[in-house]
């Protein structure tokens, strides 16, 4: 058997038009998309959570088990997070904090809650990485600041 090396696709090929569409995507486009998925998540599970607050406690207390900290303390301190870090992503406002805090929480989520949910979690750490590392794109509050805040120096 005879190993062949594939030869480097032509100018102008399907495939690097393909590449070079790919490329051209803006990464404002990706970091709202992503902005956007995880804000709809933990928006949810903080509604979910708010309409029936004795049954939140519940679950704190007898499904969840994040170590160390009391049941209510840790349920208090999850809403709190699902409630305040989606809008702060929606607007693209102190994101890498938000995604930060919200990577820590799916860490807890991940290792001490719900372990068998890893692809699920998965996609939002590297959602939530992408962000932390990135920031939150030119369609954000945190890009009209910056863009201010440079005008100002």
């Amino acid at each position: 058997m005879s190993s062949t090396a594939r030869p480097l696709p032509a100018e102008g090929s399907l495939r690097s038009l393909a590449i070079g569409a790919f490329r051209r995507i803006p990464y404002a486009l990706v970091a709202l998309t992503a902005r956007l998925a995880l804000a709809q998540v933990f928006w949810s599970s903080a509604q979910t959570h708010l309409a029936s607050w004795q049954t939140t406690l519940y679950l704190f207390a007898n499904e969840y088990h994040v170590p160390l900290l009391p049941p209510t303390l840790a349920a208090y301190m999850a809403v709190t997070l699902e409630v305040a870090m989606p809008p702060l992503l929606v607007l693209g406002l102190a994101t890498r904090f938000a995604a930060l805090a919200l990577f820590g929480m799916t860490l807890v989520i991940e290792v001490f809650v719900y372990p068998q949910a890893w692809p699920t979690h998965i996609q939002w750490a590297a959602m939530l990485l992408v962000l932390m590392s990135q920031g939150a794109g030119a369609l954000s509050l945190d890009a009209l600041i910056a863009r201010w805040m440079g005008g100002r120096a």
